[in-house]
């Protein structure tokens, strides 16, 4: 088992750049965002890894708070696994504290699971990240639906929310930042038996 003292890394998954800010691709960096204004922390390019990060802590304060790095790879989404690799190294993150949030779309709209391991699903993110890493670390699997009538996934992920979406989008990374900051103070199950809808 790991050591009780070590961090958690939580990667929230995108591609940088203001014309990826409000893709479906990109809520894994809107919940780091959002993860990262809870602590009163702000993202700074890191010297060990091609990624933005906040340290900080999660979680009531004393003995009971944890450690965590929270990291927005800066290397475009399919190259998420080098970034991912080295701060884990660098801060010496075991497996299974590494969480990735990122988008899903075999998930309804605004729903959340979260898991250990399992495949990529096609996710290219998570293809790069498992190559690293392989496949046991943490997932919050942040659900966008599928693409309507025969739009292509590619561009369907890296279209902005629609406006319907935009009206549930607040909660809906709200409701995901709750359920890391869950799956790092209560564990997976008493953490996925809250949020997996």
């Amino acid at each position: 088992m790991s050591d009780s003292t070590a961090p958690w890394l939580v990667a929230g998954l995108g591609n940088p750049g203001p014309e990826y800010a409000a893709n479906r691709h990109n809520i894994g960096f809107m919940v780091a965002d959002l993860l990262a204004e809870r602590i009163g922390g702000h993202f700074k390019r890191s010297g060990k890894a091609q990624a933005q990060v906040v340290e900080g802590r999660i979680g009531p304060p004393g003995p009971a708070s944890r450690r965590v790095v929270l990291a927005k790879p800066m290397t475009f989404m399919n190259l998420s696994g080098g970034p991912v690799t080295a701060l884990k190294d660098f801060y010496k993150v075991p497996t299974e504290r590494v969480i990735a949030v990122h988008d899903e779309l075999d998930i309804p709209y605004a729903a959340l699971r979260l898991k250990l391991g399992g495949g990529d699903n096609g996710h290219n993110g998570l293809k790069s990240i498992t190559k690293s890493l392989g496949p046991d670390y943490l997932r919050v699997r942040a659900g966008i639906g599928r693409p309507p009538g025969r739009m292509d996934v590619a561009a369907f992920v890296l279209k902005d929310f629609s406006a319907t979406e935009r009206k549930e989008l607040d909660w809906f990374v709200d409701r995901a930042a709750d359920a890391v900051e869950a799956l790092i103070a209560d564990g997976l199950e008493r953490a996925q038996s809250t949020y997996n809808s």
